[in-house]
């Protein structure tokens, strides 16, 4: 699977912003109390861990060091620790050392991941990911495009199966 990163709010400081802060600025009413109580409770539903984030960060150098990943085959493992460090420790992905330790984690080489970070290396591939984003509207993740149909937000399994179907693919044999 390609992972591509797109912008949520690059606007966002590297300090980051309170979730209250960012959906004030962006004109969304938004009880953040009962909006994160909601995700903690689909997260523990599907197994997953979800902590107590109150705080958004600019996560620009974490899609770069995540393209990275992507193309040394360790995608996948990056954007979990990316997730484990943002969603349930709720660590700031703009510092140099928080990607560090994301970057080992995945089993990648910190001296590349470095590197990678100081070079800038795949800045001007995020460039088009975030032009991509804004000609295709997509302001928020995940969002799924399929033809003309867009699901937005985490969806159910029986939902993105019904989507993938009506464009083609075979529905899951093992239901």
């Amino acid at each position: 699977m390609i992972w591509r990163a797109f912008p949520l709010h690059p606007d966002t400081p590297e300090e980051g912003r309170t979730l209250e802060e960012l959906f004030r600025l962006k004109g969304i009413p938004m009880n953040v109390e009962k909006a994160m109580a909601g995700m903690k409770k689909t997260a523990k539903e599907h197994g997953l861990e979800f902590g107590d984030r109150r705080m958004t960060y600019n996560s620009r150098m974490a899609q770069e060091v995540g393209l990275w990943a992507q193309e040394a085959g360790k995608g996948h493992e990056f954007h979990m620790a990316a997730f484990k460090s943002y969603f349930v420790a709720g660590d700031n992905l703009a510092k140099k050392e928080v990607l560090l330790d994301m970057v080992r984690r995945s089993g990648l080489d910190p001296e590349q991941g470095e590197q990678v970070i100081e070079e800038r290396t795949f800045s001007d591939a995020v460039d088009r990911d975030w032009d991509l984003s804004r000609q295709q509207g997509i302001m928020a993740a995940p969002t799924f495009l399929m033809g003309l149909d867009r699901l937005v937000g985490a969806q159910p399994y029986a939902t993105l199966e019904k989507m993938a179907v009506r464009y083609g693919a075979s529905p899951r044999a093992d239901k």
